[in-house]
């Protein structure tokens, strides 16, 4: 009996002084204090992420993503009208991926109303311009087919056209 005490408290031990050894601290022994400045870093830090606030003091939330910012890693770099009348246009669609922060919508097949074949797309908003540089659609049809030029131009014009549509009703609010 206390041979197995004295095991778990040398194990014990052991696992301490190891999990010590492994922070940038300098470990149990000294060697690594942090000075005035880096403790106050650490702590300011600290407080932000409890508060839920950014160096700059600034709130951040999931909608903060949309807001323009100077940080390119923190924000969506699309044009949200483009990105919901994509959404709206091609709803037949099943919705395999989507990727905000690259503008990128990749669906499945599926066909459209009226329609005989189906197709597959992959959506591409580069740009936050409400602009048709902005937007790259690929259709493909089923068994991998190819798709005449002109019904992409057609899905790519009416998602432009749809966008245009969201644009002007959000500023008449």
């Amino acid at each position: 009996m206390i041979l197995h005490q004295f095991a778990r408290m040398a194990l014990a031990t052991g696992l301490v002084l190891s999990l010590s050894s492994c922070g940038g601290g300098g470990g149990l022994f000294g060697k690594g204090t942090l000075t005035a400045e880096q403790r106050a870093e650490r702590d300011a830090a600290a407080a932000a992420h409890r508060d839920g606030t950014t160096k700059a003091g600034a709130q951040t939330s999931i909608w903060s993503l949309f807001k323009k910012s100077d940080d390119p890693n923190t924000t969506v770099e699309v044009n949200k009208y483009i990105w919901q009348a994509s959404l709206e246009v091609l709803n037949f669609l099943p919705i395999e991926s989507v990727d905000p922060f690259t503008g990128v919508i990749v669906t499945g097949y599926g066909r459209p109303p009226g329609g005989g074949r189906a197709y597959r797309a992959t959506i591409y908003v580069q740009d936050p311009a409400l602009d048709a540089r902005s937007l790259k659609v690929a259709l493909q049809g089923q068994g991998g087919g190819s798709v005449a030029p002109e019904t992409v131009r057609a899905v790519e014009d009416a998602i432009l056209t749809r966008a245009r549509q969201l644009r002007v009703r959000d500023s008449k609010l």
